[in-house]
């Protein structure tokens, strides 16, 4: 081979490495959930926002459900502001639909559904200090036998005048991603993958329901990247202890912590998996002896893991990164270089 060949594999090869290494990155404002029904401004919280520069927060507003005596959807736990907001922070606020609102509804109840929501929210914005919003975003995981309604009730919330000029964004679960043929595509500007929840919460076993990179591969990997909508992408920080009884799901308890699993009188831990045996019955916490409780949580690792999952397959882009949730107690387990690291991933 001569010099002159030998000249253009080398320029070829350079040319190939800088191309890979050079991948173009996202824009990426990070931010919280905030997911209580009564709003402080907390000065350790907010020093988060001020860390990460955060612009906007979003806001649970409340859920929505339907109210089986009066046979219609109702608010259910919406959020009192016993503050307002952080001045230099915007709010966008999020609406909870629980999925059975669509069953068996008609077109002018959607409608009507659409407007309670629009003005239950701006009177909830102005509660909150803001006298404008930008964004309103609604959390549903809708089905198959849901989705003509729902994209129709979406399609009635971007015409109500109060939202005139304002984008409405929606969450996107995994298996929306990957059966995209069922799922259909929302009639929105752009959606929240939600990074979480993602395996079988009342599956017995020491799987990690929160966060689970095998069921990501399974879901994501092949479909990810041609997804049609502007994705945002919502990771987790939160924990909570699963309980079973008799290897069937229990619930979770919201009065054990890792502390309380440690006390070796009281639990007795399954070699290194995330299974914990009760030894004697413990009323407090509503739990019998021979219950099994997962303790399930989210490490730095885990994050930046997905993290370095979801940039090898997202299209670089300017995006929201929004952790769940604002809550100085679970933040407390994360430094800021540990987030900083997962932010950068992007």
């Amino acid at each position: 081979m001569d010099k002159f060949s030998m000249r253009k594999i080398s320029i070829l090869v350079i040319a190939t490495v800088l191309l890979f290494s050079c991948k173009q990155k996202s824009i990426v404002h990070p931010t919280f959930y905030f997911w209580k029904t009564d709003y402080h401004n907390t000065k350790s919280e907010t020093q988060y926002l001020d860390q990460f520069k955060s612009k906007a927060l979003y806001v649970r507003i409340m859920d929505v459900d339907v109210d089986p005596d009066l046979q219609q959807a109702v608010p259910v736990s919406p959020i009192k502001f016993s503050e307002p907001l952080p001045p230099q922070v915007e709010i966008i606020p999020v609406v909870f639909l629980v999925n059975r609102i669509f069953y068996e509804t008609d077109s002018n109840k959607t409608k009507m559904l659409s407007s309670r929501i629009a003005n239950f929210v701006d009177a909830k914005v102005k509660q909150a200090g803001k006298q404008r919003f930008t964004e309103l975003q609604i959390d549903c995981d809708w089905t198959k036998a849901t989705r003509e309604q729902y994209f129709k009730f979406l399609s009635q919330l971007k015409n109500q005048p109060l939202l005139k000029g304002k984008s409405i964004s929606v969450t996107l679960r995994l298996h929306q991603v990957k059966n995209i043929l069922t799922s259909g595509i929302p009639p929105v500007e752009k959606v929240m993958l939600m990074c979480y929840n993602m395996g079988n919460l009342r599956q017995y076993g020491d799987q990690n329901s929160i966060l689970n990179q095998h069921e990501m591969d399974i879901y994501l990997k092949d479909v990810l990247e041609n997804y049609p909508l502007k994705l945002d992408v919502a990771l987790p920080l939160f924990e909570w202890a699963v309980v079973f009884r008799n290897k069937g799901y229990a619930g979770i308890s919201k009065r054990i912590n890792q502390s309380q699993l440690q006390n070796k009188k009281l639990f007795r831990q399954r070699g290194d998996s995330i299974l914990y045996d009760l030894l004697s019955d413990y009323p407090a916490a509503g739990l019998k002896q021979g219950d099994i409780v997962r303790w399930e949580q989210v490490s730095a690792k885990d994050l930046l893991a997905t993290s370095t999952f979801l940039s090898r397959y997202l299209k670089p882009d300017e995006r929201n990164l929004v952790f769940y949730h604002l809550d100085a107690d679970l933040l407390k387990h994360y430094t800021h270089e540990d987030l900083q690291k997962v932010i950068a991933n992007f």
